[in-house]
Parts: structure tokens; C-alpha cells; sequence
């Protein structure tokens, strides 16, 4: 029987009918499609900020270039210390790449055929190494110099700044800088650097006070453009003592940058993104007088010392002085190993004019003339005592001889012209340790003066009973109280110290506040007054008159033509005193003086370290030194010359 035939149109009606399958279908894919269409959009709107911070991280670099530091000027405007430009030669890694690829595949050749092949990082700084030593050895050429590559010292660079230049010769001379370039290619990656170092051009006039810089690596980049970049640092100094440590945010210059890209390698794609120059830092006007400055250095000479010089009234140091020293030319660009060697042998790394404490012998005299004055213990006309040479004191017996036998008796200003130790202990004595010690501190000598430099020290010291006691176990001894009394025994002052003290009392007062800063409308410094009435300050400075020009003064050279400065009146004070020193007892020479004595305008403490013995004192060797600064100082202000 044959099939029924099938109506037309019902196979049609069989496949366009609905068919759940496909509809399923058709769901998951156009899901699917979503999903994809909103990943690309939140990849392409959401994260796209993103992905493009994270493509300028790996391809751009920040370059910082530190700023030159402020040159630093005396009172009058002469520099001090400034920048001289510093030439290296230089070459420039990121443009060697075709010739390191070249060189790499010449080596790698080589050892393929010995059969012995390195390792691929083997090879690369082999290449390194043969492609920058042509370029060494055609510097080498040029200028007559033997220098090698740092094999270790390249691979550093290359791994860590390889943007930056890298240095072949360093602080070459200006001849050897007129030849490199007049041979150098224009187009060379070899190539001229030029940046600057500290240049110090009076060598080492003023050296401690000046101070000196050291390498700075780490240069803050906080203030910079390109937050988040790796940054290359170029060199820059930071201070490390004296005034260029002590003044080094205002010293140092404003750093500039560079940001630039890169591509996979590491290598620079000119031109540079972004960029900024760097900015020199600011000018520092100090009070210092440089040729007052060398008039005390040349003085000292070869001498183990300090000087320092004061204005009266503002307390502005005019010269401060320490020998021995070192030629601060010795650490630009940085200080050899030899150098170093040499500063530390002969012991001059140490400013003694802002931390050697010694005893300060005679000088102290006057500390201890005012406190007996003040409390009652003697009168101007007084004579307390007969000298005769020599004094009991408890069970010791203490010696005073000015060469001629004995003193005899005395008042005060000749006691003081004359320096008689038997006066000064009797007076001492009646007068009282804790009243002297008192006094010594109302003038401050127990405690640093505040001068800006760095690590001034605090072991000055006034001694008294409860000290003793305290640091000793010890009872205090008349012996002690006449020791101080003639500014011996445990007293320690430094040369600044003793510099304010004779500027304050100058000025009638207690207390000087020293700075190396010039500023020409300084006023006048005004702090509590001695409390002296004006007999009594007539008889001290009748005194220090004499020492300078009395027949029997301390410091009164008849023989020596125009030693003190002719038509000035210079009131002063000699002093020796034993100190220790690591090779043994020494004696301190020291000189305080201030000039002209009816109006004062300069002060001078001067110490001297010196051998044993009579032969050596306050006014043979410290007082032709105050001679020499206060010569240089009038001289100038009768040429007139502006000290201000």
C-alpha cells in the first residue's frame, strides 16, 4: 500500500515552527557577547587610566640634577668659598647599543668556535667592557694617561643609571680639557661633562670655620614631577662641618629634572619629556674679616693655637683662628686617603678656637678682681699683701717670681699690670671660692657661647665645692681656691669663650652672644652690666692699660718699636697656664685684650700652646699675635677701609 503523500508546505511549517533549543542557544551566545562587549568596555573605560599609569611607569624615567651650592662671602664682599667649573669626560651608555649588540655577537662567536661558550650575562659584560675601553684608550691617547675601566664599577652603572653619563676622567685639567676638545668627535658619545665642586680660594685661611662638603646620594624627590617613576640621582654635596654644615639648607641650590622615555631595554628615547634646570643656592655674607683673618693665622704660624677677634658691639667675629689646619682645596671634589693621612698626623682636624679648653691662667684675674671688688673683700686702693716671692698656703708652699725677686706691695692696677699671683691669692682667698665661681658664671664661661657651628662643646667648666665632691669624692682645698684664683686648677674655657668675655667687659656687661653672620644694621648688643661702680672699673681697666704699656706690664715690649699700635690705648691681660696634653704637660700662653680702650670697638682672646718653662708666657707668644690682628684692624680703619 503505498505512504500518504505529505500536503505541500507541511516540511516548511516542520522547521520555521518553535523550537526551544535554538532560542537557548541564541540566549548563551548574545550572554556571552555581553559579557565580552562590558569586559573590553570596563578594560577599555574603567582600567584604562590604570594600564596607561602602569605603561609611563615602565617607560619613562626621572632624571634629578642637584642645584650648585651659594657662594659664601666675608663682611666686605670677598668671596670665601665658591664653585669652579669641574670637567670630566664622559660616555654617554645609551647610545653605545648598536656597538655593544656588535661586540656581543663577535665574542659569542669566538667562544662558539672553542667550544667553552660563557653564559649570556658573561658575554654581555664582556661586551661592555671591550666597547667603553676602545673609547678609554682613545682618551688615553688624547692626553698621555694610562687610566683603565672599572669593570665592576661599569656593571654598576649599567644596572642602576644607565641614563646617566658615565664618567672615563674625572676633574681633569684645563689643558687636558683644551685637547679633548679640539680631538673629540662632535658626534661621539664620548663627550665633555661639565658640573662644579667647592673652590675655597684662600686655601686655608678660615678653614674650621668654613667647613667643607661631602657627597650627597640622597637628594629628596618628594617635590618632583613623576611621582612613582624610577629616578636617577646625579651626585650632589651635602655639608659636613663648619658653616657650609651648619648653613646647608640655605646653601644648597634647587635641584632640576628631567623626565624622559625609555624603551624595553632601559635605553633614552629623546627628546625629553619634561624639564627643569637647576637653580644655585643662596649667597651666605659672613662676619668674617679675611684679612684680619690671615693677619691671625700668619701670626700663629706653625704654632699649635687660636685666635678670635669681636666686634665690641655687636658681637659680630671678625677672625677665628685655628693652627693647625688644612687647605680645604684638598676636599673638592673629596679628600684622598693621603690627605686625610696627613690632616690626622698633624692633629688639625680639631677647631681650637671653638673647643680646645684650657685653663685660662691670668686672664681669669679679672673674673676674679671683679667678684672681690663686688663683694667688699679688697678696694682699688687696698694693699692685701707683701710679695715677696713666695706663700704659704695650708701645707704647700706656692712661688710667684716676675724675674726681678718679688713684687712687694701692691694695689690693684699694678697687681693686674704686673700679674702678681701672691695679690691675687691673697684676694681669692678673702674673697671666697663660691663668690669667684659665681661671678665666672654671670660672665658665662661654664657654658657654649650659641655660635652657628656645628658640635661646639660643652666641657667648660667652673669648678666648686659641690663639683668637687660630686665628680671627685674630693673636699675642695685652700689650694684649690688659690689654684682658681690665678685662673688654674680645674677651670676650662675655650678661646671664643674668653674672646665674649673680654668683649663684655668691654662693653661693661656680663655677656656677649657671638655670630659669623654679617648684617650691617646689627644693633649694638645690650645685656646685664658688671654692676661695677666707676671707681672700681677704672682701677681693672687702669690695670689692663698697664699691662701693655706700664714699665713692669706683662705685655709691654719697650725694646720692639711700634709692637702695640701707635696712638691707640690697648687694654689687656697676659696668661700662662699648664695644660695636659696626650704627649704631656704643656704651657697655654694667653692674651684677652679690647681696643681703644676709652671707646672699644674689637676684642681678641688669643692661646698658645707652648713647652714648659719660664721662657714661654702670655706675653711673649700670645700678645704679638692680638698685635698683629689689631695692627691689621686699625690699619684698615685709618685707610678707610669699611669693616662693616
Amino acid at each position: 500500500m503505498a505512504a500518504p503523500k505529505e500536503r505541500p508546505g507541511s516540511l516548511v511549517e516542520s522547521k520555521t515552527g518553535f523550537d526551544p533549543r535554538i532560542i537557548a542557544f541564541h540566549g548563551v551566545i548574545a550572554l556571552l557577547l555581553l559579557v565580552l562587549a562590558g569586559s573590553l568596555a570596563y578594560q577599555q573605560i574603567f582600567r584604562g587610566a590604570i594600564h596607561h599609569e602602569q605603561e609611563r611607569l615602565q617607560n619613562e624615567r626621572r632624571i634629578i640634577t642637584p642645584g650648585s651650592r651659594g657662594d659664601i662671602m666675608d663682611r666686605n664682599g670677598r668671596l670665601l668659598v665658591g664653585n669652579r667649573p669641574r670637567n670630566a669626560v664622559v660616555l654617554y651608555l645609551d647610545e653605545l647599543r648598536p656597538e655593544f649588540r656588535k661586540e656581543f655577537k663577535q665574542i659569542e662567536a669566538n667562544y662558539r668556535g672553542t667550544g667553552d661558550l660563557p653564559t649570556t650575562a658573561q658575554v654581555e659584560q664582556l661586551a661592555h667592557v671591550s666597547v667603553v675601553k676602545r673609547y678609554m684608550d682613545q682618551v688615553n691617547e688624547i692626553l698621555g694617561r694610562d687610566a683603565v675601566v672599572d669593570a665592576a664599577g661599569l656593571k654598576r652603572h649599567l644596572d642602576r643609571q644607565l641614563l646617566l653619563p658615565y664618567i672615563l676622567v674625572d676633574d681633569l685639567q684645563p689643558e687636558e680639557f683644551a685637547r679633548l676638545i679640539e680631538q673629540l668627535p662632535v658626534n661621539s658619545p664620548l663627550q665633555l661633562f661639565k658640573s662644579s665642586t667647592r673652590f675655597y680660594p684662600y686655601g686655608d685661611a678660615a678653614a674650621h670655620v668654613l667647613g667643607y662638603v661631602g657627597a650627597n646620594e640622597s637628594e629628596d624627590d618628594d617635590d618632583f614631577p613623576g611621582d612613582g617613576l624610577t629616578t636617577l640621582k646625579m651626585k650632589g654635596t651635602v655639608g659636613r662641618d663648619g658653616l657650609e654644615k651648619e648653613f646647608d639648607s640655605t646653601l644648597q641650590g634647587e635641584a632640576g629634572y628631567t623626565i624622559v622615555r625609555v624603551d624595553p631595554a632601559g635605553y633614552k628615547v629623546n627628546p625629553p619629556i619634561e624639564y627643569r634646570v637647576p637653580v644655585q643656592g643662596h649667597r651666605l655674607t659672613t662676619s668674617l674679616d679675611i684679612d684680619l683673618q690671615r693677619a691671625a693665622e700668619d701670626a700663629i704660624a706653625d704654632e699649635t693655637g687660636a685666635a678670635v677677634a669681636m666686634d665690641v658691639r655687636t658681637g659680630e667675629v671678625l677672625a677665628m683662628a685655628s693652627r693647625p689646619s688644612y687647605d680645604l682645596n684638598s676636599f673638592s671634589p673629596h679628600l684622598s686617603k693621603e690627605a686625610a693621612a696627613d690632616i690626622e698626623e698633624r692633629k688639625a682636624w680639631t677647631d681650637s678656637a671653638l673647643n680646645g679648653v684650657y685653663a685660662p691662667g691670668s686672664t681669669f684675674k679679672i673674673v676674679v678682681s671683679t667678684a672681690a671688688l663686688m663683694s667688699g673683700a679688697v678696694t682699688p686702693e687696698d694693699e692685701p699683701a707683701d710679695c715677696e716671692g713666695s706663700m704659704m698656703i695650708g701645707n704647700r708652699r706656692f712661688s710667684c717670681d716676675n724675674g726681678l725677686g718679688h713684687h712687694g706691695k701692691l694695689q690693684l692696677p699694678d697687681a693686674i699690670a704686673e700679674s702678681c699671683d701672691i695679690y691675687f691669692w691673697t684676694v681669692g682667698l678673702k674673697t671666697g671660692v663660691e663668690t669667684i665661681a659665681a661671678e665666672a658664671r654671670r660672665f658665662h664661661l661654664d657654658r657654649p657661647t650659641g655660635i652657628e657651628l656645628p658640635d661646639e662643646t660643652h666641657r667648660m667648666l667652673v669648678p666648686d665645692p659641690a663639683w668637687k665632691q660630686k665628680a671627685r669624692s674630693e673636699s675642695w682645698s685652700l689650694g684649690d681656691t688659690a689654684n682658681m684664683s690665678i685662673g688654674q686648677g680645674y677651670l676650662g674655657v675655650t678661646p671664643l669663650v674668653m674672646a665674649c668675655f673680654a668683649a663684655s667687659f668691654a662693653r661693661d656687661e656680663v655677656w656677649t652672644r657671638p655670630t659669623l653672620i654679617h648684617d650691617p644694621n646689627r644693633r649694638t648688643q645690650h645685656t646685664e652690666r658688671t654692676g661695677l661702680s666707676a671707681s672700681q672699673r677704672a682701677a681693672i681697666l687702669k690695670g689692663m692699660l698697664g699691662c701693655t704699656s706700664a714699665p713692669l706690664g706683662t705685655a709691654n715690649f719697650p725694646k720692639i718699636p711700634n709692637f702695640w699700635v701707635s696712638g691707640v690705648d690697648i687694654a689687656g691681660k697676659t696668661g700662662t697656664a699648664q695644660i695636659t696634653r696626650p704627649q704631656g704637660k704643656v704651657d697655654e700662653a694667653w692674651f684677652i685684650c679690647f681696643a681703644p680702650m676709652e671707646n672699644p670697638e674689637i676684642a681678641v682672646a688669643v692661646a698658645v700652646d707652648g713647652p714648659l718653662g719660664e721662657s714661654f708666657g702670655g706675653g711673649i707668644e700670645a700678645s704679638p699675635i692680638a698685635s698683629a690682628i689689631l695692627k691689621k684692624f686699625f690699619e684698615k680703619k685709618r685707610a678707610g677701609v669699611a669693616l662693616n
